[in-house]
This record gives structure tokens, C-alpha cells and sequence, in this order.
């Protein structure tokens, strides 16, 4: 039995996102799979993000944008909610941005925090 809920909104994307998203969920290996966002203990601020592309899990929280099925395990969702993922094709500092209003204070690089 699956111990799964969905909450709508957990983490957003923006349309440039979404587009991203669906190029890469295009590749073959990338086939079948699901947009995974999470947090992780290290970082140069306490905590870090990460993005993969990844199989839905057993409590995991599901979420729906623009066609891309969203995943956020439970420990993630708690510094998460709220949270805006961004995409940029500029030069300088291009690729995905995250933001999150639940952390106080964010590293220069933007792939860590601290809440």
C-alpha cells in the first residue's frame, strides 16, 4: 500500500521551467520518470537543494504543473513549501533557480541555505 498524498503548490514552476523539465524528462533516460525536488544536510549554508529525475517513492508528496508531475518527500516538504523553481538560458548564471521563502539566508552559489 502506498503511503502517498498530494498537495498542489508545494513547489511551483515557472513556465520556463516547465518547458525545461519536459525536454529533459524527453530524453530516453529520463523516460517514464518524474521531476524530483528535494534538500539535503551540506552546503555552505546547513542545507542543500537537489533536482533529479527519479521513480515517485512510498510517502511521497505529488504535485502536477503544467504537465510535470512534481515529487517532494516528506523531510523536503518541510523546507520546501512555498518554493519557486525557476529556468534561465543566459549566458551567465543560467540553469534552474530556486526560490524558497522559508530560507533566511541563501549562499552566493544559490544551492544552499539556511532556514
Amino acid at each position: 500500500m502506498s503511503n502517498t498524498s498530494t498537495i498542489e503548490n508545494l513547489v511551483g514552476l515557472t513556465s520556463d521551467a516547465v518547458l525545461e523539465v519536459k525536454n529533459l524528462l524527453a530524453l530516453a533516460e529520463n523516460a517514464g520518470k518524474s521531476f524530483r525536488v528535494y534538500v539535503e544536510q551540506g552546503g555552505c549554508s546547513g542545507m542543500q537543494y537537489g533536482m533529479i529525475f527519479d521513480e515517485q517513492r512510498d510517502g511521497d508528496i505529488i504535485g502536477e504543473q503544467g504537465g510535470v508531475r512534481v515529487l517532494v518527500d516528506a523531510f523536503s516538504a518541510t523546507y520546501l513549501r512555498g518554493t519557486l523553481v525557476d529556468f534561465s538560458e543566459a549566458m551567465t548564471g543560467g540553469g534552474f533557480k530556486i526560490s524558497n521563502p522559508n530560507a533566511k539566508q541563501s549562499c552566493g552559489c544559490g544551492k544552499s541555505f539556511q532556514t
